[in-house]
């Protein structure tokens, strides 16, 4: 994880020394975290995989660690804390594959396999939410506070 380790210190460096990545804050951020999603999802229904999808999940893993680094300067949570809890939350959600404590569990696996989670079932509803269809730029716009949510005029 040597990579990962450079990214967050550069991240740190550039809090420190870049006053346009110094001045930026969650608020600021969370309209670039949507827009990289998006463009992730963008290349997965495209087809394009290897570098291209490489590329993009870098952008999105470059808004996790902007978002700790800031958190981390706030004395909120680290990159590592965002991280256990994620590793916490797979282990508890994947009880068909983990014992509690969070080594794999390969002997109660078949047995446990007709208490899977519904997460299958989950993904297909989020998979069909209402704008699915509007271009993801349009629904950023649609977030944007700087573009007027209703019309202007009478009315």
């Amino acid at each position: 994880m040597e990579h990962m380790a450079a990214l967050q210190r550069t991240v740190a460096e550039l809090r420190e020394h870049c006053p346009w990545t110094r001045a930026l804050d969650h608020q600021a951020l969370a309209g670039y975290l949507t827009e990289e999603a998006e463009e992730v999802s963008e290349e997965i229904r495209a087809g394009s995989m290897g570098d291209p999808l490489r590329k993009e999940l870098g952008d999105v893993l470059l808004q996790v660690v902007l978002h700790a680094q800031l958190a981390a300067e706030r004395g909120e949570f680290t990159l590592d804390d965002v991280a256990e809890a994620m590793y916490s939350k797979l282990v508890r959600r994947s009880p068909h594959v983990y014992r509690p404590d969070g080594t794999l569990d390969l002997a109660g696996r078949v047995s446990r396999r007709s208490r899977l989670p519904g997460s299958a079932s989950k993904l297909k509803r989020n998979r069909k939410k209402e704008n699915s269809h509007v271009p993801h730029r349009q629904r950023l716009w649609a977030r944007d506070p700087r573009f007027p949510r209703e019309p202007h005029g009478g009315g």
